[in-house]
């Protein structure tokens, strides 16, 4: 029987390239006013070449867009003149800002009212993301029960550590639970090598690229109901067996 639903957030619930790149226009107005030195060397543009630099200096940190960000700041500022005395305080203070801004979501058509739907079903609801967006400052606090991220958990999906840590919080067995993302690595794959079921949201009506196939795909969050009640009467059929 289905008793929870999974979510990733990113791109599953709203488009994130567009959060992304006004949190960094307010992040790099913020540096403009608080440390003019940084932006007096850097350009936006520059962001993605910090962020390999800082990859290269530490690659343990890859699963965290978090300890990157924070990464990619220190070195910025380093780069830029600030001496380490001066850069914890604008390391924290302008993360924050980006963090902030970075919760500003627009979400796509009906996805509020297909998580209400739901939670109004009996289902429990989590959020599942590799990403730093947060269920309670985007808003999502009263329609999720409990999230895991990639940056508290210490692995990002498709690795299973996050799925497990869902089945542990929530005492269930994967095949209670379906999860539902867009990406066919990060989410369908990280699903199946977990044993939970997985519907792959397609917005944009893609071509499935291989791989193990998702249960169910839906083109639009309003067919998310009908596709979980066809993994429901699956799930049922097998218990039966």
């Amino acid at each position: 029987m289905i008793k929870c639903i999974t979510f990733d957030l990113d791109d599953t619930l709203w488009a994130v390239d567009p959060v992304v790149h006004q949190a960094n226009l307010t992040l790099m107005q913020w540096l403009q006013d608080n440390a003019p030195l940084f932006t007096q060397r850097f350009e936006l543009a520059d962001l993605a070449e910090l962020r390999h630099q800082a990859l290269l200096a530490r690659p343990e940190i890859s699963h965290s867009v978090t300890l990157i960000r924070r990464q990619v700041l220190e070195s910025g500022l380093r780069q830029a003149g600030y001496n380490a005395e001066q850069i914890p305080a604008l390391v924290n203070a302008a993360f924050e800002v980006f963090l902030e801004a970075r919760q500003r979501v627009s979400f796509f058509n009906h996805a509020l009212d297909i998580l209400d739907q739901l939670k109004q079903l009996g289902y429990q609801i989590g959020a599942l993301s590799n990403g730093n967006a947060d269920i309670h400052r985007t808003g999502l606090g009263g329609h999720f029960d409990f999230q895991f991220n990639a940056d508290g958990v210490g692995t990002e999906k498709p690795h299973p550590l996050m799925f497990h840590r869902m089945l542990e919080h929530t005492g269930l067995k994967p095949s209670q639970v379906v999860h539902i993302g867009d990406n066919p690595v990060a989410d369908i794959e990280g699903a199946h090598n977990s044993g939970v079921w997985s519907i792959w949201v397609n917005l944009k009506g893609e071509t499935w690229p291989g791989g193990h196939a998702p249960h169910q795909q839906v083109q639009c969050l309003s067919q998310l109901p009908v596709a979980i009640e066809k993994i429901r009467q699956q799930a049922a059929q097998q218990l039966a067996l």
